[in-house]
């Protein structure tokens, strides 16, 4: 086995790393003056079984294209497998058409990847399950929640007081589930999108008066609709309000948004390399799911079964 990471998270990549017991395969990833991406890979890679870490975050077309480029100079090595790991799959968000003559972005990035010649993608909750689908090759796409329900306990606590909230009818389904894992109680938020990058909350659907409440989404980008969210919890009546993110995006004003919000923390996870202004946030946190990767990497790598980490 061997992981070589891109330039896009390499603490994550680190991290891996050491869980592994497997040091970073060396490569040089630069640029030449008019920007474009040169990859070389300093190691002999012949019929080895290679993961590379990468995630497509900001800037997402640089990010995405060295990761294409770091495959093609694999399978030109002649690697036996290769293995996208993408900790956090930019682009997901176009999974389908909004309008007339607009792309499906999420489709074309699997092409991409898969055209470059990986052999597999390891993922991490894809904003739609069913973006696996658009891959020809094997995908894994794992869940945060375990890494979420363990910090969650031991946060909080009594999960007699918590109830799990879903900021979005298209979320109901994750935070069903970890709702379920932790025993809590659910709630819903049904809001209304005038246009991208706008939120309005409608109404919510359950009882908050006096509860704890956690929201859950996988993605954090403006923040306007967890801020707004938790205004309408804290208008509810909730004793007070968390969110819980994998990946933090959080782009714009979005840190300063999030400070400012009645949310009291708002917790990612390491999907994505956290920026000078969220590492001094007050009440945003990273945890790290290296481990998780790792361990999937390692199942990956010996055959066994991915999924019998969330059973």
């Amino acid at each position: 086995m061997k992981v070589l990471a891109g330039n896009s998270n390499r603490p994550l990549a680190e991290a891996i790393s050491t869980c592994l017991g497997v040091p970073l395969t060396k490569a040089s990833i630069r640029r030449f003056s008019d920007m474009e991406v040169f990859v070389e890979i300093l190691e002999n890679v012949r019929g080895e079984d290679v993961f590379v870490v990468q995630s497509t975050s900001f800037p997402a077309n640089d990010n995405l294209m060295e990761l294409l480029v770091t495959i093609d100079a694999l399978r030109r090595g002649s690697a036996r497998r290769i293995t996208a790991v993408l900790p956090y799959y930019g682009y997901a968000r176009q999974d389908r058409k909004t309008g007339p003559r607009t792309p499906i972005s999420a489709k074309l990035v699997a092409n991409l990847i898969t055209q470059a010649g990986a052999n597999r993608v390891l993922t991490m909750d894809l904003h739609a399950g069913q973006i696996q689908g658009f891959f020809d090759i094997p995908t894994d796409n794992l869940m945060a929640a375990p890494v979420f329900e363990k910090d969650i306990r031991a946060t909080f606590g009594d999960i007699g007081e918590v109830t799990m909230v879903s900021p979005d009818v298209g979320g109901v389904v994750r935070a069903r589930s970890l709702a379920k894992r932790l025993d809590a109680d659910l709630a819903i938020i049904d809001k209304r999108r005038e246009r991208a990058g706008v939120s309005e909350v409608m109404n919510i659907i359950g009882d908050v008066k006096n509860r704890r409440c956690i929201l859950l989404d996988d993605i954090v980008d403006s923040g306007g609709t967890l801020c707004n969210a938790a205004v309408a919890l804290m208008d509810a009546g909730a004793k007070s309000v968390h969110a819980y993110c994998t990946h933090g995006v959080l782009s714009g004003g979005a840190v300063a948004r999030v400070a400012v919000s009645p949310l009291e923390q708002l917790v990612t996870t390491d999907s994505i390399q956290a920026t000078e202004a969220v590492r001094v946030s007050r009440n945003i946190r990273q945890l790290t799911i290296a481990p998780l990767l790792a361990d999937a990497i390692t199942r990956i790598s010996e055959e066994r079964s991915v999924s019998s980490l969330f059973s």
